[in-house]
């Protein structure tokens, strides 16, 4: 009789767990993505509406917002040309930075040469420098030199070039460490330089790191606001960063719905590469055991 409870007792515990476990992930869950299904779903009230009550439901739902959002605010630019910007500068920002990253680390992770601890501590330090210091002397920099206001977006896209974001430089390195350097020396025997072997052998393990690079760099230069406000001076050429902001006319108030409406549009390019990448994003930030 002992012995038929003790393993009934056991499996109650591991339930109540189990139950417990879920309850508070599902709990969590909603509490995470209430503000933005509260987004989605203020897009179809007025603003009276919006402000009554915090339901989801809409009580007299309208597509205002929605028409509005096609609608020019800001004389040559319109909701579709700014996104059209945004991603004239995400794209190559993100493909020069995964290039240039994945250069750096494997310079970094596989190489000793002279002055590599002085130059990797130098590398690491400027993780602690905020952007915000750069901004000045980065902008009377790119001004002397004639590339503020660029039809072709330099002074954002050229500094990837450079591997200028250490955070993604310092990953790499550190899933590198997980692939064994007998990989580099058996493609050395096949007759593979150096560059052979990050191609061939390197590139294709890290792979899920460099994923999660290229989404981490889409989704901060889609939101970035700071780097267009201060390069960017011709409204044609304005992102959706700075769109909607264009959008808010402070002088005969808000219209919140076509606010929120003009933001939901803008995000979702972002939501679904995150979604149609997000297994690899996860191996990638976790920097786990080696894949073969």
């Amino acid at each position: 009789m002992t012995t038929a409870v003790k393993p009934r007792r056991r499996n109650n515990r591991r339930l109540l767990s189990t139950i417990i476990r879920y309850f508070v992930l599902i709990a969590v869950g909603i509490v995470m993505i209430y503000p933005l299904l509260w987004m989605v779903s203020s897009t179809f009230k007025n603003n009276n509406e919006i402000f009554s009550g915090v339901h989801l439901i809409p009580r007299e739902p309208t597509l205002n917002g929605y028409r509005d959002a096609m609608k020019s605010y800001g004389g040559d630019i319109d909701l579709w040309k700014s996104m059209f910007n945004t991603y004239k500068i995400v794209l190559p920002k993100v493909l020069f930075t995964v290039i240039s990253v994945t250069l750096t680390a494997y310079g970094f992770g596989r190489f000793r040469f002279k002055g590599h601890a002085f130059l990797f501590s130098i590398l690491m330090s400027t993780l602690f420098l905020p952007q915000v210091v750069l901004n000045v002397p980065q902008f009377l920099m790119f001004t002397r030199l004639g590339w503020v206001d660029s039809p072709w977006y330099i002074p954002l896209i050229l500094p990837t070039l450079f591997a200028t974001e250490t955070y993604f430089v310092f990953m790499l390195i550190q899933f590198m460490r997980s692939i064994p350097r007998e990989l580099d020396e058996a493609s050395r025997i096949d007759g593979c330089n150096s560059l052979q072997t990050l191609t061939k052998v390197i590139v294709p393990m890290l792979s899920p790191a460099m994923v999660s690079v290229a989404l981490f760099q889409f989704m901060w230069s889609s939101n970035d606001f700071m780097g267009p406000l201060l390069y960017v001076n011709t409204p044609a050429r304005y992102p959706a960063t700075i769109y909607v902001k264009l959008s808010m006319d402070a002088d005969t108030g808000f219209e919140w719905n076509r606010v929120l409406a003009v933001s939901l549009i803008s995000i979702i390019p972002s939501l679904v590469v995150f979604f149609m990448a997000q297994s690899k994003f996860v191996d990638g930030i976790s920097a786990g055991a080696l894949k073969g």
